[in-house]
């Protein structure tokens, strides 16, 4: 016999004595079972997940909120610091902006800026137009020093001296031509990036005081007018007195009435933001000559986009800081009169600070008459150079 046999059925074996069809269906049994077993072991992982997820939510949760709640806290100190510096990105900015906006055009714009970082005792803005050529050489042949003199005066003193003049509606033409060329022999102007005009002094006051900020560190600015007769040695004698005052406003205070008629010098347009018809001013320095400390003239410089302007320059520089913790100081020495007023005020020992003519809101024809007030009523030509600020 062969090796193979043949069962009932007809069926073939194998030599262990199992069918063909018997090892099949063995075969096939144990694929579908070795199927059901793997399913089971892929979905067992699956519901031990959510098993860890729900124990997560309802075991771990408040561990969960302590962590979320250290993250927030983490975040808003996070953001704070990056609000801190983008405030200070901001006002480096501003004050970028504003060196270019107010750098003087003249050629001695490198060497300001390069002394920019040194500390000043006072910043000097003469106010001037471009019909005043007159009344700068007057100023110049009395009370402000000239040429080595005025750098000198930089240097011991901390004392800086600029015209201040914008430019012209046509920029570029023959009046600012006329400017830069008297820039170029004497080197004291300040060029502000401002149209000149009458109706635009507030604006120009604003530009002034941005400008020299951004310039010159000093611990004051003043403002003057370019027909008045000043000190020197007597102005830094005053300031000096108030430098440890961190908000300080000096001048010639008074509280003129409120113009609403139209048509006289110094109307008023904003009359009834005053209150009634009649009503006179706040307290405000004349604005001849009124001095700043440092704080306040960066106030202005940091907030001059949003500070308003009315009719007249010196209302509106008092106006800025009627409404901030600011010392009003009166001194009637910034605003004496012409001889023989401050004459005699220089021979009793009280010299002046400024003189002019109220009637004229300046010294009346001042190109021709300040020689005169310079002799009657200047300090001595040393006290300038032998007082210590």
């Amino acid at each position: 016999m062969s090796g193979k046999s043949r069962g009932m059925g007809g069926g073939e074996y194998t030599k262990n004595g199992m069918s063909r069809n018997m090892a099949f269906m063995l075969c096939l049994c144990s694929f579908f079972a070795g199927m059901v077993f793997t399913n089971r072991m892929w979905t067992v992982p699956e519901g031990k997940d959510e098993d860890a997820q729900i124990n997560l939510k309802s075991e771990n949760y408040p561990k969960l909120n302590i962590v979320q709640q250290n993250t927030n806290d983490s975040m808003g100190s996070l953001d704070d610091r990056i609000s801190k510096l983008e405030m200070k990105l901001t006002a480096a900015r501003a004050e970028h902006e504003s060196i270019i906006r107010g750098s003087p055009k003249s050629a001695n714009f490198k060497k300001v800026e390069t002394n920019a970082k040194r500390k000043y005792f006072v910043v000097i803005g003469i106010n001037t137009a471009f019909s005043s050529r007159k009344r700068r050489d007057s100023v110049r042949a009395t009370w402000m020093p000239q040429g080595e003199k005025r750098k000198k005066l930089e240097e011991e003193k901390g004392i800086v001296m600029r015209f201040v003049i914008g430019h012209s509606s046509t920029s570029g033409g023959i009046l600012d031509k006329a400017i830069e060329a008297e820039e170029t022999r004497h080197g004291d102007f300040l060029r502000l990036d401002h149209v000149e005009g009458y109706l635009e002094l507030s604006a120009k006051t604003k530009t002034y005081f941005s400008t020299a900020v951004s310039l010159w560190d000093a611990e004051f600015y003043v403002k003057v007018d370019d027909d008045i007769h000043v000190n020197l040695a007597m102005l830094g004698t005053t300031l000096a007195r108030h430098r440890m005052k961190p908000r300080v406003y000096i001048g010639c205070m008074k509280s003129g009435p409120v113009l609403a008629r139209k048509g006289v010098r110094y109307h008023e347009p904003e009359y009834w933001k005053f209150g009634e018809v009649g009503n006179k001013y706040f307290r405000h320095a004349t604005g001849q000559l009124y001095a700043l400390s440092k704080d306040l003239a960066t106030y202005i410089s940091t907030n001059q986009p949003i500070l308003h302007k009315y009719a007249n320059e010196d209302v509106s520089l008092g106006s800025w800081l009627i409404g901030i913790d600011v010392e009003h100081v009166d001194d009637r020495r910034l605003c004496c009169g012409t001889p023989p007023d401050c004459e005699w005020k220089a021979q009793a020992g009280n010299v002046c600070v400024a003189s002019f003519d109220w009637k004229c809101s300046g010294i009346c024809k001042s190109a021709e008459r300040i020689m005169d007030v310079h002799q009657r009523c200047g300090e001595d030509k040393n006290a300038l150079w032998s007082a210590s600020f």
